[in-house]
């Protein structure tokens, strides 16, 4: 048995389907046990606005703008983040991301594993951010 695990993003499930863009939560193929790590490609006009905002009962972030440009509405703050910004969100901090720039964006977002899942500490707020 290995002490590690590699995987390609090729490799790791779009867990958004028929939405434009991908996320891949690589925390699971990778059998990471204490981080969690999800890459996210964001074309224009995708993301949260529009639409609902989330929060964690115990679960910080750290949201990594690899590329591009991003929009980020962070409880009542807006804020532009370009690449090579790093973020860090407090659990009880409704968040949501958007790119509203023509070129995709890439994220990268990192927490702690949260037994049951993230699912399972995540709260949802519609109208969060409205257009």
């Amino acid at each position: 048995m290995s002490d590690y695990t590699i995987k390609r993003l090729d490799e790791v499930p779009d867990v958004l389907g028929d939405y434009p863009g991908e996320m891949r939560m690589m925390t699971s193929d990778l059998e990471a046990e204490q981080v969690a790590f999800t890459y996210r490609r964001m074309p224009q006009h995708t993301g949260g606005k529009g639409s609902y905002g989330h929060r964690h009962k115990e679960q910080e972030e750290i949201y990594f703008v690899a590329s591009g440009k991003l929009q980020f509405k962070l409880g009542d703050d807006m804020l532009d983040l370009e690449a090579g910004t790093t973020v860090r969100v407090a659990p009880e901090t409704w968040r949501s991301v958007w790119n509203d720039e023509p070129q995709d964006a890439v994220l990268i977002i990192v927490s702690k594993t949260v037994p049951g899942g993230s699912s399972d500490d995540a709260e949802y707020l519609e109208n969060f951010w409205p257009e």
